[in-house]
């Protein structure tokens, strides 16, 4: 058997690509599996939406915040994936039988279930055309407005992400438009979390020749999984659709219908390299 050639890596591009620092919230739903089966074969024909309990498929949105060093001085990144988890068809064999707990954890260590990206909006052109190029994601442009925890602001651990619409004007540059697309608020304040060691994550993406990509990212820490199962957390997420006409808003609300509870959800923050002290005040001579 011939052995497969990687992907091309154009210029200005380069990979691995390196993250200085990333914030990322994940909620996963589990859902009804045809409607996922009937869109991912839209996307990406050679993929099967993985099943867990009750024989449900689970979809899955994800925000990151993350800043990357380059030659040329630094740059900040947003973006928001709304994708099915899957696998290869042609490797199906080789899959455990999981959990969504399980899984969730990173019991597969086959890491054969990835994420299938459905939509990618993302306020850096840059990163858009670098995802579109390298790993087939179907990128395009948004921005954001959010509330995350953070060491330099209120105690909490809510999460407030609102993904707005945008285009790329003619110089290249991110146009922002007045158009609010979904909100997704996740409110996990007082939860236990469990380690989950979960990456490598595979993203999945096909290319317009139709071949399949699979691109893993590494994160060198473990997530922090938060199990929303229990009833009694089925208020703790929320999505609001803005633009439900709109791809994204049509797809999110054929999978989820209107306000799925969520099965669980994960988060990673960077863990600071520096901290700037308060100051103190010293003798004076003058009084």
């Amino acid at each position: 058997m011939t052995p497969l050639p990687l992907p091309p890596v154009t210029e200005p591009f380069q990979l691995p690509f390196h993250y200085g620092a990333l914030h990322q919230i994940g909620v996963d739903w589990l859902v009804a599996p045809d409607p996922v089966r009937e869109l991912l074969a839209k996307h990406h024909p050679d993929l099967t939406a993985a099943t867990f309990e009750d024989g449900r498929a689970l979809v899955s949105l994800n925000y990151q915040l993350y800043f990357a060093q380059y030659a040329f001085g630094g740059g900040v990144t947003q973006e928001i994936e709304f994708s099915v988890i899957a696998f290869p068809t042609a490797e199906e064999k080789r899959l455990p039988g999981l959990t969504y707990a399980q899984y969730a954890q990173g019991w597969d260590q086959t890491k054969l279930l990835g994420i299938a990206r459905i939509h990618v909006v993302c306020d850096n052109p840059f990163a858009i055309t670098a995802g579109r190029e390298l790993y087939a994601e179907p990128k395009y442009p948004g921005w954001f407005e959010v509330a995350l925890p953070s060491l330099n602001g209120p105690a909490g651990d809510t999460w407030t992400v609102r993904c707005n619409g945008a285009s790329i004007g003619a110089d290249g540059a991110l146009e922002q438009a007045d158009a609010p697309l979904l909100d997704l608020t996740a409110k996990l304040d007082g939860l236990a979390a469990v380690a989950a060691n979960s990456a490598p994550v595979t993203g999945y993406g096909t290319d317009r020749e139709g071949r399949l990509l699979a691109g893993p990212m590494n994160v060198h820490q473990p997530y922090r999984w938060y199990d929303l199962s229990a009833a009694a957390h089925s208020g703790r997420t929320r999505i609001t659709l803005h633009a439900p006409d709109g791809d994204l808003g049509r797809d999110v609300h054929a999978l989820l219908g209107d306000d799925a509870p969520a099965a669980g959800a994960w988060t990673y923050q960077s863990p600071p390299v520096a901290a700037h002290n308060r100051p103190y005040y010293l003798p004076s001579s003058h009084g």
